[in-house]
């Protein structure tokens, strides 16, 4: 879900992709696949990208729960666009570093927030070199 205001693709037309893309499937079934032999515990999820640079609200939460977003993030969405737009292969991983707010009892840490990216650096080190060990 881009609910960042913004789309990668507002503007004069390049001619390097088409003027209105289709984004029905933004994420490559063969990547996903490819992910999924690497690592089959991984889950998928609708992701709803907004500007940040806060943490979203409790009741940001609850709309994007209402919404259908399973994860919130900063990320993602224009890169994914913008991948697209240029024809390629895109495959959405992401990290959870943190329940969203209202969820946990406890304040939101960055630190506690990046000290779980740095956990989970080793999972996905394994799963990127092996969906790109498929793609050779």
């Amino acid at each position: 879900l881009n609910l960042t205001g913004q789309n990668p693709l507002t503007g004069p037309h390049d001619g390097r992709g088409p003027r209105f893309l289709d984004l029905t499937e933004v994420y490559n079934k063969d990547l996903r696949a490819a992910a999924f032999e690497v690592d089959p515990a991984l889950h998928e999820g609708v992701y709803a990208g907004l500007s940040g640079p806060t943490y979203e609200t409790p009741a940001e939460v609850r709309m994007l729960a209402g919404m259908g977003a399973d994860l919130v993030g900063m990320s993602t969405v224009h890169e994914a666009i913008v991948s697209r737009y240029l024809g390629a292969g895109v495959l959405g991983v992401s990290v959870v570093t943190n329940p969203a707010a209202g969820i946990s009892s406890e304040p939101l840490a960055h630190e506690e927030v990046a000290e779980a990216g740095r956990r989970a650096a080793a999972r996905l080190e394994r799963l990127l070199r092996g969906v790109c060990a498929r793609l050779a």
